[in-house]
């Protein structure tokens, strides 16, 4: 009788040490890293996966990271990479800002390095200019705790991500101006030659961002240098189907993206200014005053139709099939015009925004969104903002997915409304909702909050998982077609709705159909 009980203390204790088993340190390119655990996570914060971007490396593609010797501590994250400094407190995140800034983080419930657990891997936000894997919104941790390893990186910005220059083209092989888009690719490379060991399944990657972050996806899903990286992919407020701007210093409403030629003449400009004669004497100032002339407004940098990270209109690529074919999940915010709005907007001055930035469909636009009033021309200017910027390339995005893609495409509207935002929800405002991560920086969750995030938070993790958000006791997802263009609506009472705002939406296609005729004839 005795043995038998030692036998069975001796099971139980076995059994607790493989339940409460953790992976504490791990052998990853580069050398070892020692994470730090709580709530049954294991954190590993700042791990390089390339090396730093100083020096003869600025405005070069990523490279292989540096080794180094011993345990090296994943307990802090590392500085952000290079922007202006109001975005570290705008988003309550650490100041410390740095040009050597390569480096990722890793969330993982797993147990041991067999669990295969399926991964998602975010991208931030900032209008390609700001933005850090360090904000507190995008802690990991409860993302995790619903059964996925949750995987952040960061990505140079401005003008050390995305300054192009004929030079750099040259010398980098026939591109610049994606270094930012590079860098995303190399911590994807990372993670399929890493995640393994942090309990994590290589073949179950799901990409995810927000924004400039939710842009970057859908440039992803386009580039032939990230085939085979990811397997699904999740882009809030984002979307890239605009095409190339045809003249560098007129306004094109809602298109974004340079042509490399153009945004070459735009860099040269840049450096010029700087008084840098060439790329030589352009790498030996100091970080701190390409920064400071970035801030002072002298340029703005953006990805760029290079050719071959991003080889061009993508809206014509996933016509052609020309694509990363996965299943997407994507969506918009119901106010996002709200935070980008101008004040005073008048029913003269919105007329005149139209027709200085739409041309010829100036008259469709302006009879689709109503401004009869000043209050009217205000919402409507906010309502054009969301959707020639976010809503419309989103679906545009789903209705190409579904027609042209094997990858189901699952679209949502986030349309909460609360006391400080009674007409909609503003840009970036289901950010906490998504990683669970409510009330950090604001009043605390009610309940009604706290639902809608855990039901969001499950859709996404359950995404990741299968390549489809539905699951056991949820409302159900359909999918996005051409003939049943439904969409989750997440509010008070979350469902599947008609897509909303079809009016507008169909209003843009047609201007943006013009847009991209103009560029052809252009380019």
């Amino acid at each position: 009788m005795q043995k038998a009980s030692i036998l069975a203390a001796f099971l139980a204790a076995l059994f607790a040490s493989q339940v409460n088993a953790e992976i504490r340190k791990v052998e990853v390119t580069g050398g070892r890293v020692a994470g730090a655990a709580a709530d049954g996570v294991v954190s590993f914060k700042g791990i390089p996966f390339a090396a730093s971007p100083v020096g003869l490396l600025r405005w070069r593609s990523p490279q292989p990271v540096e080794p180094w010797t011993g345990v090296k501590q994943a307990a802090a994250f590392a500085p952000g990479c290079m922007q202006n400094a109001s975005f570290t407190s705008r988003f309550g995140a650490p100041p410390a800002l740095s040009e050597d800034c390569l480096y990722l983080n890793v969330w993982t419930p797993a147990k041991t390095a067999g669990d295969k657990l399926p991964v998602m891997v975010w991208i931030y936000g900032g209008a390609f200019a700001g933005g850090m894997t360090s904000i507190p919104t995008y802690d990991g941790t409860h993302l995790a705790q619903k059964g996925v390893i949750a995987v952040s990186l960061a990505y140079r910005l401005g003008a050390f991500g995305f300054l192009a220059d004929s030079e750099l083209t040259r010398e980098n092989g026939g591109t610049s101006g994606n270094f930012g888009l590079e860098d995303m690719i190399a911590g994807l490379q990372w993670v399929k030659n890493n995640i393994a060991k942090f309990g994590g399944n290589p073949s179950r990657v799901t990409i995810f961002g927000e924004s400039a972050g939710g842009i970057a996806v859908s440039m992803l899903c386009a580039s032939p240098a990230a085939k085979g990286l990811f397997q699904g992919a999740i882009s809030e407020s984002g979307g890239n189907f605009g095409p190339a701007r045809i003249d560098n210093g007129a306004v094109e409403g809602g298109v974004n993206m340079d042509p490399l030629k153009m945004a070459e003449a735009s860099g040269h400009q840049f450096l010029a200014k700087l008084g840098a004669a060439d790329i030589k004497a352009a790498r030996e100032l100091s970080a701190d005053k390409i920064q400071s002339a970035v801030n002072s407004g002298r340029a703005r940098f953006w990805p760029v139709f290079d050719g071959k990270i991003l080889p061009g209109d993508q809206y014509e690529l996933y016509e052609a099939s020309r694509f990363n074919d996965t299943p997407v999940l994507i969506g918009t915010n119901s106010d996002e015009g709200a935070s980008f709005a101008r004040p005073g907007v008048t029913k003269a001055s919105f007329e005149k925004q139209v027709r200085d930035g739409y041309g010829k469909k100036a008259g469709a636009i302006l009879a689709a969104y109503p401004h009869a009033t000043d209050e009217e021309a205000m919402q409507s200017s906010r309502d054009l903002f969301r959707d020639s910027m976010f809503a419309w390339p989103t679906w545009a995005w789903a209705l190409l997915q579904s027609q042209k893609g094997t990858g189901k495409a699952y679209v949502y509207y986030f349309d909460h409304k609360t006391p400080r935002a009674p007409h909609g929800s503003p840009h970036a405002s289901e950010l906490g909702y998504v990683f669970h991560n409510l009330g950090q920086r604001g009043p605390a969750p009610e309940a009604h909050d706290v639902a809608i995030s855990d039901l969001m938070s499950t859709y996404w993790t359950n995404f990741a998982k299968n390549g489809n958000p539905n699951g056991p006791g949820l409302p159900q997802w359909p999918a996005f077609s051409e003939s049943s263009q439904k969409v989750m609506y997440f509010d008070g009472h979350s469902g599947a709705e008609p897509a909303p705002n079809m009016t507008e939406i169909k209003a843009m296609d047609v201007y943006f159909a013009w847009r991209r005729e103009q560029a052809k004839s252009a380019h």
